[in-house]
């Protein structure tokens, strides 16, 4: 079973150029703890009615327990910067996906 951490990000406007060169150098670091096999960074479209930007980063994990062990190891260390530099700025929310089933679409 694959399990998709995903992390929505609202970000006020006046910190969002600097939290953009920070989470780009974030996500290389959640990476590099080896529990995932990629990430996936989008903006969300929908203005919204709190104003800032919203984002959504979705993060691959290997297995359940390649999640878990990221939670005991790795979570509060990474996260602390991001805390400490945006605390007032920015609101964030994670959520567990399960991936269903995959599907692509190959135009040969």
């Amino acid at each position: 079973m694959q399990i998709i951490y995903n992390v929505t990000v609202n970000i006020a406007d006046e910190a969002h150029n600097e939290w953009l060169i920070w989470i780009k150098e974030h996500i290389p670091q959640v990476l590099g703890t080896g529990k995932f096999s990629n990430a996936t960074m989008t903006r969300v479209l929908v203005e919204e009615d709190m104003g800032g930007q919203t984002y959504s980063i979705q993060y691959r994990s290997y297995s359940r327990e390649a999640l878990e062990a990221y939670y005991k190891e790795d979570q509060d260390r990474l996260q602390a910067d991001g805390i400490k530099r945006f605390a007032d700025k920015m609101l964030a929310f994670r959520t567990e996906l399960e991936v269903v089933d995959d599907y692509n679409v190959d135009f040969k």
